[in-house]
Order: C-alpha cells, then structure tokens, then sequence
C-alpha cells in the first residue's frame, strides 16, 4: 500500500545522518518530514567533538570517499562561522604517520605535513581540517532543511512500518538495534568533559602507550577534552573517575588545562556497525525502506557524501 504524495518522504532519526539525508532530499525537491525521537540539540551527534576525520567506521575505502565529499561542503561552510559553526583549524593527529595519511587525503589537504618536536613529542601528522561546534551547527542545519520546505516532528517510533510516507529512510542509528532490528549495531561509549578555554586555539589528538584516548578541541567559548571508547558500554552517566582521567591525560599534552573550570561532563554512544548499512529494501505492504546507519564515530565527517547515496536510492523509487 502506497501513503502520502509520491514525492513524500519520511527520514527517521534527527541526528546529523538524518538531518543532512533529509536536506539533500529537500533541496532536491521531494517533501520530507523528520521523525525524531530526541530534539535535535540532544540527540547523540550533539555530543560528537565533531573533528572531520574518518574515525570507527568501516568499509574504509567508501568512508574516505564520503569523508572527502563531505569535506568540500564543510569547506565551503567554514567561510559562514557564526552562522553554520563550522571552523578550518589547525591541529595535530598524533601517533600518526605521514605516509598513514598521504595516499588518500594529501590531494584535498596541500597543507597536511609531519608535525615538528615543538609541535608534538612523538610521531604526528599536522592538518587543518573542519572543526565543528555541533550547539550551533544542529539548529543551523535544522534551519536549513525548513527552509526548504522540510519539517521536523518529535516523534517516537515502534516500528518502520509506522512512516506514512511512500518511501521511508531509516537514520536511527543506535536505535535500529531494536527497530530494524539489527544486533550488528552496538554502542561505543564517549565520554568528554567541556572546560573553560585557557587559550587554546590548536586541536590534538592522542593515544598513549596503554592506548588511552586524549583529544582537546577549541570551541567558541569553550574547550572539548576528550575521550573514551568503551565498547558495549550503555551508560550516558557521566564517571567522575573517568572524566578526571580525562582531565589528567589532557593537561598533560597542555598543562594550562589543569586549572581550567569545568563547565559540563557530556556522554555520547557511537553507532558503531561492522559497516555502514546503507542500502535499499522494503516494507512488508512493498514501500521504499532506505537504510542509513552504522556510522561509529564518524556521522559528522562523512554526513554529505553519505546523505548524497542515501537520497540516491530513495530517488530510485520514482
């Protein structure tokens, strides 16, 4: 059974996946409504530190290619700060190594180097890519979709089934563990903490000998430090053991940080999938179902070259 226009579509998950999928789909004329179960400001993208670059997502050779895609329109927003929240900084990716990184992305990036001994202590590669502060980005991108003629409903669903729209795209993320359902889709924990800036205007990220997580990342008004990666974790409490381990790898990297006041703790679980699932299939009475999830830690850094895929397939429904 058909329901709605046929140029009706319903996108399921109001993250940074869906809203991005549903403004391809609206600029490209179809009528799309949102489905979301969490506002905007607080579902899980609103926590990302929100760096562009591939990280805990698979297959790589299709992520670099979205990663890249995405790349030029975040470029292209950078030069709107204040409006969009997207920002060109530099910085460094530590115990990384030139060679790692020069195959796939020196073409787009004629500035990624070595880092130098001042720069960072052990092996890095420095880089200046989008930095994203997603508190200014999710409302801007939300914008961006009513704009063009999209709509937004906070709305929780049972099952795919319930989108009354001809052609359905599944965003939801961790949630299509449950929905779909798909067991393949597991949580990794990330848990930061956001500090008052003492001046730091570079990001890093770092992994230390016992392979723990560091990252700083300047944001307006604010520090991001970071992280975590805790596989199968589902708590969104913060750890106040965890956020001072936290605070103590970072202020190791930047010793200004160790005084600096802390402003909140943030928890977010990555949709971390063996792969991304994007793929076309269908509803039990016949009706279009895209699938668009799986992510990790990655949605943001390959959000428009995946978007673009996804409204691809659904379009094939015409």
């Amino acid at each position: 059974m058909t329901r709605g226009s046929n140029d009706e579509v319903i996108v399921i998950g109001g993250g940074v996946i869906g809203l991005t999928t549903a403004v391809v789909l609206a600029e490209s004329g179809r009528r799309v409504r949102v489905w979301t179960r969490d506002p905007v400001e607080r579902t899980t993208s609103a926590v990302a530190g929100a760096l562009w670059w591939p990280y805990h997502i698979e297959p790589v050779a299709s992520a670099r290619a979205w990663a890249l895609r995405s790349l030029e329109v975040y470029e292209e927003l950078a030069e709107r700060p204040g409006a969009t929240g997207v920002r060109l900084v530099d910085g460094v990716l530590g115990e990384t190594a030139l060679d790692d990184v020069a195959g796939w992305a020196s073409a787009r990036l004629p500035g990624l180097r070595a880092s130098t001994a001042d720069e960072y202590a052990g092996t890095g590669v420095r880089a200046r890519l989008p930095l994203v502060d997603m508190a200014a980005y999710l409302p801007w991108l939300r914008g961006r979709l009513l704009r063009a003629g999209g709509s937004v409903e906070e709305r929780t669903v049972s099952e795919l089934a319930e989108a009354d729209a001809p052609v359905v795209v599944n965003c939801t993320g961790l949630g299509a563990r449950e929905l779909v359902p798909d067991p393949a889709v597991r949580p990794v924990r990330g848990q930061l903490v956001v500090v008052e800036n003492p001046g730091v205007d570079s990001w890093l990220v770092s992994t230390d000998p016992a392979g723990e997580m560091a990252y700083l990342f300047p944001q307006p008004g604010r520090l991001l430090l970071g992280g975590t990666a805790q596989d199968d974790v589902w708590s969104t409490e913060p750890d106040p053991a965890v956020a001072a381990a936290i605070v103590r790898r970072c202020s190791a990297l930047r010793p200004e940080i160790a005084g600096a006041r802390v402003l909140e703790h943030r928890v977010g679980l990555r949709p971390v999938r063996e792969a991304v699932r994007l793929e076309r299939a269908s509803l039990p009475d016949g009706r279009v179902l895209v699938h668009h999830y799986g992510h990790g830690g990655a949605g943001v850094t390959v959000a428009w070259g995946c978007a673009e895929e996804a409204a691809a397939l659904a379009a094939a429904s015409r």
